[in-house]
């Protein structure tokens, strides 16, 4: 016996929960990287941050020499742009770092970089490079996936971004590598020892009422 399904009445879209396939594929204790910066390698720095300036309306940074590469920073206030000319193969990965001419890395902005180095490993990432030190304001750790392609994290920001850490906070922090490090090596007082201190003017009282009680 066939059966037909009555199409007199309209059926209601069918709804796809995208959160809910996803949440069994994602580890509840990682908190979510950001995407904060894509590496550009150019010809002309300075004709193709003029380009990114008009057609975009982007912020720039002035042309500086970094230890690897010549570069200016452009960003719409959230993401980083970097125009990069690479010294050679040191730190840029290529062999003809004078000829190459494209899309280079990409960054995320992550809440502690030895965690995150962890995870990366974990997952089949290889650790390619330092850029700097942990203490410098714009320390990034490079990375390799799977495939060969080149990403970095820092936990800092990026120049002209609206998460980038103020240069003081991001010297506070031991290490470099963490803004919650100083606060791991230097716990808050619980509540129940911060309840044993008397504050001063109980302190006063107290020793007020007892020269009383003495005469």
């Amino acid at each position: 016996m066939v059966r037909f399904h009555d199409t007199s009445q309209p059926r209601a879209p069918a709804t796809y929960n995208v959160e809910s396939q996803l949440r069994p594929l994602v580890n509840k204790e990682l908190v979510v990287a950001r995407i904060r910066h894509i590496a550009l390698v150019v010809k002309d720095l300075e004709a193709t941050a003029d380009f990114y300036v008009k057609a975009f309306g982007l912020k720039r940074s002035p042309l500086s020499e970094g230890p690897t590469a010549r570069r200016i920073y452009l960003s719409d206030g959230h993401v980083n742009l970097a125009l990069l000319q690479y010294k050679g193969e040191h730190g840029s990965g290529l062999k003809d770092a004078a000829g190459y001419v494209g899309v280079h890395h990409f960054g995320f902005q992550v809440d502690d970089i030895e965690q995150q180095q962890k995870i990366i490993e974990d997952a089949g990432g290889k650790f390619f490079f330092d850029l700097g030190k942990p203490e410098d304001d714009d320390f990034e750790r490079k990375f390799r996936d799977p495939n060969g392609i080149i990403f970095d994290i820092n936990w800092k920001g990026w120049t002209l971004t609206s998460g980038k850490i103020a240069a003081a906070s991001s010297r506070s922090a031991a290490g470099g590598l963490s803004p919650a490090a100083r606060a791991r090596r230097s716990p808050a007082p619980s509540r129940k020892a911060a309840a044993r201190r008397p504050r001063p003017a109980r302190a006063a009282s107290r020793r007020r009422s007892a020269r009383r009680a003495s005469r």
